[in-house]
């Protein structure tokens, strides 16, 4: 439990912690959350907030979303924007799952159309989209194949027929961040990832067929706007990321950064888990090329599994895609370190923004939306544990006091061994089968691991990110069917 006697209540949702708190601190850190939330926080997260708060180069603040929780290095939820002349790039500040991200998918369908195909529908789903530790995906391609997709992601799919055009531009940084570069990762990388584009992977990765409910749409005008347009209307959410290729790539480049940090660039930072170089050295451009392969592998990923949807609701619905509705909204990506230019103390300036399990949330009107989303602001699709609900939300203009970052998910409360030894997975399935939620899944431990009270309450993650003025409400979603690594 943290105590909040150390910081200053900036606001209803917003707490800062001086640079005074450590000496080594370069700028104030500050919390997004209700009382409750911030309260509940272990004090890992403090330690680790503050520690990002001295990594060189940071500007403004280090921050952490309402979802926050211990991680790696930075807090999972955790911002920290770095000059980009002058700062680091840091793998604990973006992740090992690189571009673990969300994808949200409309139909056409209402719930009564689909109620008695809900189990076909997700014990196909099951079969096409392969889940769990170390599972190997349906598409077969080589080596070098593999390193042509990640250096044109989602491009690269719908290039070789899987997926539609108008779903590059409903996916951030058209399906294809500029500037990955394969000859800057390793053999052992792309043997760990070839064979696993179109697969979910385990721990909090699901795919869910989803209901927007009447009663659960707060924004009519947005909702229509980002394709809700009928009581009961099935949509489908699913997270992933880059598998066991963007956990290798951060692991070799963290070993490197760990050799060349203090010996050569005489950087000290207050934990080795944040590892880092300065970003215009040649060890930090080169991993910043081979993070972009992975924000590019994870994209690829994300299309994949989208084709496979299609297909399967084709197949059991006898109908064609098209006809089915079957259109992205948008896929949003959490775990990336991105070059952006943001407005500082009044004037523009370019910045490297980590974001470790946090979305970007542009406002209306900014750069690199699609055109579809200037006026709406970008989509925002946060996940909640799979026995509550989930978020579509919308980015807006006081985003900018977080570099437009919001949360992205609920949040662990417990860990994935407690929530094992408080839970059993067979029984937990049979639970949510009569509360109407049909599960499939690859490990019965792994099921138990994402037990819905392992989580924050989504609900008060979602109000904290309103009230703080980080994103707005849109719609929430609830699951009818997952599938679970």
């Amino acid at each position: 439990m943290a105590n909040l006697g150390r910081f200053n209540r900036i606001s209803e949702t917003i707490w800062e912690i001086p640079p005074s708190y450590k000496p080594e601190m370069l700028v104030p850190a500050r919390i997004y959350g209700t009382e409750k939330l911030v309260r509940e926080m272990d004090e890992g997260v403090i330690d680790q907030v503050t520690n990002v708060a001295a990594l060189p180069g940071i500007v403004k603040y280090a921050y952490c979303m309402p979802d926050g929780h211990w991680g790696y290095g930075f807090p999972i939820g955790g911002v920290a924007a770095m000059d980009a002349r002058s700062g680091v790039i840091s793998p604990g500040g973006i992740g090992f799952d690189v571009n673990c991200g969300m994808r949200l998918v409309l139909t056409s369908l209402t719930f009564g159309e689909i109620k008695d195909h809900l189990r076909e529908l997700v014990d196909r789903l099951f079969q096409r989209v392969p889940a769990g530790v170390g599972s190997s995906g349906l598409l077969k391609i080589s080596q070098d194949e593999f390193r042509e997709a990640v250096q044109q992601g989602a491009r690269w799919c719908i290039k070789h027929g899987y997926g539609w055009e108008e779903d590059l531009e409903r996916t951030e940084e058209f399906g294809c961040i500029a500037g990955a570069d394969a000859s800057k990762i390793s053999n052992r990388s792309v043997e760990r990832g070839y064979r696993q584009i179109g697969t979910l992977g385990s721990g909090n990765h699901y795919l869910e067929i989803q209901l927007a409910k009447p009663e659960n749409i707060f924004d009519p005008e947005l909702a229509k706007a980002f394709g809700l347009t009928m009581p009961d209307q099935v949509v489908l959410m699913f997270h992933c990321g880059s598998r066991g290729f963007g956990h290798q790539v951060a692991t070799d480049y963290l070993q490197t950064f760990l050799k060349v940090m203090q010996t050569k660039y005489g950087i000290k930072i207050l934990d080795r888990e944040l590892a880092c170089a300065p970003f215009n050295s040649p060890e930090g451009q080169d991993y910043f090329a081979a993070m972009k392969c992975a924000i590019n592998m994870s994209f690829a990923n994300r299309q994949v599994i989208l084709h496979r949807i299609r297909e399967v609701f084709s197949d059991v619905l006898h109908r064609d895609p098209a006809d089915l509705g079957l259109h992205q909204v948008y896929d949003v990506a959490h775990n990336t370190a991105k070059l952006e230019t943001h407005l500082v103390d009044g004037s523009p300036r370019r910045l490297l923004v980590h974001r470790k399990g946090a979305t970007r949330a542009f406002g209306p009107g900014a750069e690199g939306l699609p055109a579809i989303y200037r006026e709406t602001g970008q989509p925002v699709i946060i996940g909640g544990s799979m026995e509550t609900g989930s978020y579509l939300l919308a980015g807006v203009e006081s985003g900018a006091q977080t570099f437009f970052s919001t949360a992205h998910g609920s949040g662990r409360t417990m860990s994935r061994h407690q929530a094992k030894r408080m839970f059993h997975g067979r029984k937990l399935q049979q639970d949510m089968e009569q509360r109407g939620i049909y599960v499939r899944t690859a490990s019965w431990s792994g099921l138990a691991e994402e037990a819905g009270p392992a989580y924050k309450d989504i609900d008060e993650v979602v109000e904290a990110t309103e009230k703080a003025g980080i994103s707005r409400r849109v719609a929430r979603f609830v699951p009818v069917g997952n599938v679970k690594g």
